[in-house]
């Protein structure tokens, strides 16, 4: 503007990253199943794809949380919404969801394995049962849905977008998230490995990391009492701050879109370069004394 200010007219069309990116209609037509859906970020990753024109399945184990979901993003986006209950560690639970959503769609373009689960907890706390819980919700529920929707996609001979969330500790590992890290480095293998395998099915696969992008009551979940504000993540993060819901859909929309067709066994970060400044997330949780993880147990119920 060769040194003069820019007029109020022009401030109030400036882009931003808290708009979205993709243009109008850039999902029409694609059918789309979110797991972890009537939540967090699966939430509002299906709110934008709803936005573009898709066709969303939303889907948890908890059906009254879906129906809600599922009535304030039909509300908000006048997009049409399937909810579907499905514990995803049931494979036979995982075939019935993808039944029902072919049945009701016709068919299912994209899957975004966003279920997540975790403690952050010493792991010698921890017993093999909780171990295990992590491990079986991120690694085998993210296994059941890619086998079950990909070798749907192979014999109908359709092609197809998987987009998995995983998280930046999956390659630098993180302490107190052990099982966490080990169940998201799987997925992320999976990515890659079949990136390559099921090429020639027509069949993509990329990833997204994120970094810290709290969601309402997680940290608070997470980290009881004054440690949400000790271990703020933002205090990490060279940029100086969480990240946006938007910022999160905007990439995930760009993966699973046609847009990015030439791209496949891509894992892109997105966490304002924190992991760059000090690998492993929670590697900080060594400041922890022993009394505080006492609380933080009995706080989540000693589901360990």
């Amino acid at each position: 503007m060769d040194g003069q200010s820019v007029p109020s007219s022009e401030k109030t069309k400036l882009m931003s990253y808290l708009d979205g990116m993709l243009r109008d209609d850039a999902l029409k037509g694609k059918v789309i199943l979110v797991s972890g859906g009537g939540t967090g970020l699966g939430k509002s990753m299906a709110a934008y794809f709803l936005t573009l024109g898709a066709k969303v399945v939303i889907s948890s184990r908890k059906m009254d949380v879906l129906d809600k979901a599922a009535a304030e993003l039909k509300a908000s986006t006048n997009g049409e919404v399937l909810p579907l209950a499905c514990d995803i560690r049931e494979i036979e639970q995982v075939h019935a969801m993808l039944r029902d959503a072919v049945s009701h769609f016709g068919q299912v373009d994209i899957v975004v394995n966003n279920a997540a689960a975790n403690f952050i907890s010493p792991t010698e706390r921890l017993s093999a049962n909780a171990f295990h819980t992590i491990l079986d919700i991120v690694l085998k529920g993210t296994a059941n849905m890619t086998l079950a929707v990909g070798k749907y996609w192979i014999e109908a001979k359709l092609p197809g977008v998987f987009l998995n969330i995983v998280t930046t500790y999956a390659f630098t590992g993180s302490a107190y998230v052990v099982p966490s890290a080990a169940a998201k480095a799987g997925v992320l293998a999976m990515t890659r490995s079949l990136a390559v395998e099921w090429a020639k099915y027509k069949i993509r696969c990329n990833a997204i990391a994120p970094g810290p992008f709290p969601t309402e009551g997680a940290w608070a979940r997470l980290l009881p009492g004054d440690l949400a504000t000790k271990f703020d993540p933002a205090n990490k993060v060279p940029l100086g701050r969480v990240g946006e819901h938007q910022e999160l859909a905007n990439l995930a929309a760009y993966l699973v879109s046609d847009f990015s067709a030439y791209m496949t066994g891509e894992i892109i970060t997105l966490d304002g370069g924190e992991w760059l400044k000090g690998a492993g997330q929670f590697n900080g949780f060594d400041a922890v004394p022993g009394q505080l993880w006492d609380q933080m147990q009995a706080i989540r119920g000693k589901k360990q």
